[in-house]
């Protein structure tokens, strides 16, 4: 049995009786023969997916990955008005990843280096487009970034 502190005590409380196991999903038994069937080609294709992973080196996924934050930053860049704060995030994080795993990267890495410096030369003349099409400030670049550098 468990109890619930509150400023005026503490209180029993009984669990529910519930259908549903703590994931939300329901028991096997209360699956339809379909049902049944569609949860277990979904766990035989999960299976399979992480057992792809597992087989690819660690450098190829980690490189897949660094291509989305650089296209998530191509994307904001893109937008009209830019999103530079959004664009930095992305940069920042290519950046972070690239910079601190040198020679791990494997036959990637000079892609993701230079993936690397094309966004952030990007992402200044972006930066520079819209200041200069706002003198007035509203276009502002975020202060604490270092996707430019």
């Amino acid at each position: 049995m468990s109890s619930l502190w509150t400023p005026g005590g503490e209180h029993p409380v009984e669990p529910e009786p519930s259908t549903a196991d703590p994931t939300g999903t329901q028991p096997d038994e209360a699956l339809s023969p379909e049902e049944r069937e569609q949860a277990e080609a979904m766990a035989r294709e999960m299976a399979a997916v992480q057992e792809q992973i597992a087989s690819a080196p660690a450098a190829v996924v980690v490189a897949n990955h660094l291509m989305g934050f650089y296209e998530l930053a191509a994307i904001h860049l893109s937008q009209q008005p830019p999103n530079l704060t959004e664009a930095s995030v992305a940069i920042d994080a290519l950046g972070a990843v690239v910079e601190k795993l040198p020679g791990r990267l494997g036959e990637a890495e000079s892609t993701m280096r230079d993936a690397l410096h094309q966004i952030r030369l990007a992402y200044v003349s972006v930066e520079k487009a819209a200041r200069d099409a706002d003198p007035g400030g509203a276009a502002e670049a975020p202060e604490d970034d270092d996707a430019g550098s």
